[in-house]
């Protein structure tokens, strides 16, 4: 067995907007407005929000990260997709094959409904190839994550996403944060069988 530890992102609930969906929401010509950096290089929070709306209620001030993707994706945690009464389904980042949709609304109430695209992000590890490589592991397998603190625990089914624009981070969202106790910062050990 081999570890290594790593910071810890906790990812809270957010959207990606395809570029036609920005427009609709926000005006033809809007560009979106970088308010900072995220830890994955070239991602970035932007100061748009918008409400989502499900069949049981609405999630208001969702933010919107950034660049525009083709399509649209929305992710959230469990907690918020019970709370507006839509699946989630648990997925790698642009799986959405089959998922729910939901309807966006805009500051200016223009709203978009989009047949498909939230998500629960699968727990996982951003990785550079040559990091891999050092570590021994390979893009899509699945490895454990420790936390600890006195509500630490293991994690298991941990993706491991390899890219060349990756920094290394492992990414959890908030209902696995909250249930461990671990906040932004924070360091788990990741532990490859």
């Amino acid at each position: 067995m081999r570890s290594f530890l790593v910071n810890i992102g906790v990812s809270n609930k957010h959207l990606h907007l395809s570029a036609a969906d920005l427009a609709a929401l926000f005006g033809a010509e809007h560009r979106l407005t970088k308010t900072k950096d995220l830890s994955q290089p070239g991602q970035f929070a932007c100061a748009e929000t918008v409400t989502l709306i499900g069949p049981k209620g609405t999630l208001p001030n969702i933010r919107v990260l950034g660049p525009v993707r083709d399509e649209t994706q929305v992710e959230l945690a469990q907690t918020d997709a019970v709370r507006i009464g839509v699946r989630a389904e648990l997925r790698d980042s642009g799986n959405l094959a089959g998922t729910e949709g939901l309807t966006l609304e805009g500051p200016g109430g223009s709203r978009v409904t989009i047949p498909r695209g939230v998500i629960c992000a699968q727990r996982h590890l951003h990785i550079t190839p040559p990091e891999a490589a050092e570590h021994g592991l390979r893009d899509q397998q699945i490895v454990k994550a420790k936390v600890d603190g006195p509500r630490g625990g293991v994690l298991e089914q941990v993706l491991v996403r390899v890219r060349g624009d990756f920094a290394l981070d492992f990414h959890i969202d908030t209902d696995e944060a909250n249930g461990l106790g671990a906040k932004n910062g924070d360091t788990a050990t990741i532990i490859i069988d």
